[in-house]
């Protein structure tokens, strides 16, 4: 890996770490150097120098939320009355645990957000009692997502 003004360059050893770490991160690091062919010691050194560039954001486990009884996404934009709202209707947001993204976006809604729901009678609940409640918010429009077609990350 290479920093300069441009960004961050990474070599095809890298590549190689990184694309086994994001088909399974429990993959482990001898395992890695054996089918890269470097020592397991240059690839835990290459890791660090990844995480400290920032290029790295952490690893996780992903709970499958349908295990837990959620079986409804759906996406929400929020119209506010102005958009010195915005802050303090994130901040409420950030108190409802169903909703697991919000994005400032462009366009017609002044904020987009993923919620997860255990049914549509939850996602209803969620809506008239909490995100249609907040202070700043003038009305929102849902999607519910039928199926997720796809899920991944950036190419390496």
């Amino acid at each position: 890996m290479k920093v300069n003004e441009k960004g961050i360059f990474i070599d095809g050893i890298d590549k190689k770490i990184l694309r086994a770490l994001m088909e399974d991160a429990r993959t482990p690091i001898l395992e890695i150097a054996r089918n890269v062919g470097i020592s397991g010691a240059a690839i835990h050194q290459r890791l660090r120098k990844l995480e400290k560039s920032g290029l790295l954001a952490g690893s996780k486990f992903i709970v499958n939320p349908k295990v837990l009884g959620y079986t409804t996404m759906a996406f929400v934009g929020i119209y506010l009355d102005k958009a010195v709202s915005n802050p303090e209707a994130v901040k409420q947001l950030k108190r409802i645990p169903e909703v697991i993204e919000c994005h400032y976006t462009t366009g017609h809604w002044s904020i987009f957000i993923k919620i997860l729901a255990k049914d549509n009678e939850h996602l209803m609940y969620v809506l008239n009692t909490q995100i249609q409640s907040i202070s700043g918010v003038s009305r929102t429009e849902t999607f519910i997502s039928l199926q997720q077609q796809i899920d991944r990350q950036i190419k390496i």
